[in-house]
């Protein structure tokens, strides 16, 4: 029987520490050799080939046979053939009466109204985010005071619809007779009549820039949020002036975040223009609905009204693009291609399709 003493059995213990270390050691060593290809003795790793035990000569005469999705195609040629019928219809169905969407389409009151319809839209994107970035600003103040207010701002014209915003700022003059300049609670220095100053175009524009306001400041708001915040702290660190990281730094960031969702508001204006009609303004739907109260062609002026509507959203969504695209400088090194250079590197690669991939 031995007895080990306590010094023994600690310079044990120590070397038993000391031999897994050097395991764990061993084990890191060698994983790291694998990671970079080589062997204990710094040997190049084995070229690739086939796993032991197979024939090359089998593989040669293997086909490749692409994955094959049945259903896919059934739900596609589904699709085509309900779009074959709506088009066929558009085609054979008299009611549709495209001779009078001819005749109306590039009327001169049709393109004057349209020329109403950008006003509008012009006036109010600029009033809204204008007035959306100082409310967003507000909501990201310090003072409980200004934070306060904007949340009220946001919480009321979000709540209200747009058309009941526009006839009540239509009807403000019944409220409120005249406006005046001075000191609050005390005598005034100057008055006007709002009847003079706030007509239906204005209170259209002033509606449509107030109700896109409440919803361009939380688009804003939350693009500056979306930034990671070691952004501006590291900012701070170098000495840089708050009003400088804001412009130079977070908000170049933040725009990859606010674009989408702007470009969708100002769609979203230029259809909610026609809502206008309840004041009697002669934006595209109104002059629409003026000409086909007197030719009773309901359906081809609708089209037509459809149609313009389209290919103004269409030209607003291609801005959307690459104003998206200059922003997004900063997250890749490259843009993406533009659909016109895909489509040039489609039609440079269609003679290697066509030849197998053989020159």
């Amino acid at each position: 029987m031995t007895v080990r003493s306590p010094s023994t059995a600690g310079a044990a213990g120590s070397l038993h520490t000391v031999s897994t270390v050097s395991t764990v050691s061993t084990v890191s060593t060698v994983s790291s050799e694998s990671r970079l290809g080589t062997g204990s003795a710094g040997s190049p790793p084995p070229p690739p080939g086939p796993a032991p035990g197979l024939d090359p000569a089998e593989l040669d005469g293997l086909r490749t046979v692409p994955a094959r999705h049945p259903w896919r195609w059934a739900v596609g040629i589904a699709a085509l053939v309900l779009l074959a019928q709506f088009a066929h219809g558009l085609v054979v169905n008299p009611g549709w009466d495209w001779a009078t969407f001819r005749l109306f389409f590039t009327a001169d009151t049709v393109l004057q109204a349209i020329g109403r319809t950008l006003e509008l839209t012009a006036y109010g994107t600029v009033l809204g985010f204008a007035l959306g970035a100082v409310v967003a600003a507000m909501r990201l103040s310090r003072s409980a005071i200004l934070r306060t207010i904007a949340w009220a701002y946001v919480w009321v014209f979000r709540s209200i619809p747009l058309i009941v915003q526009l006839v009540f700022w239509f009807n403000l003059s019944y409220l409120y007779k005249r406006f005046g300049f001075g000191i609050p609670f005390g005598p005034t220095f100057g008055e006007f009549e709002t009847v003079g100053v706030l007509g239906a175009l204005g209170a259209a524009v002033l509606g449509l820039g107030l109700h896109q306001a409440a919803f361009a400041a939380e688009i804003i708001r939350g693009g500056i949020v979306a930034v990671d915040a070691g952004q501006r702290e590291a900012a701070a660190a170098l000495g840089i002036p708050r009003w400088r990281q804001g412009l130079r730094i977070v908000l170049p960031q933040a725009m990859r975040g606010i674009l989408p969702a702007a470009a969708n508001e100002v769609v979203s204006l230029l259809k909610g223009t026609s809502v206008v009609y309840v004041m009697a303004i002669g934006e595209l739907f109104y002059q629409v609905q003026v000409i086909y109260g007197r030719t009773g062609r309901v359906v081809p002026l609708l089209m037509v009204a459809t149609v313009w509507y389209v290919l103004l959203t269409t030209v607003l969504s291609i801005g959307q693009y690459y104003v998206e695209r200059h922003f997004s400088r900063g997250a890749r090194r490259t843009p993406p291609p533009t659909p016109l250079e895909r489509l040039r590197a489609f039609l440079r690669s269609l003679p290697a399709r066509t030849t197998g991939g053989n020159p």
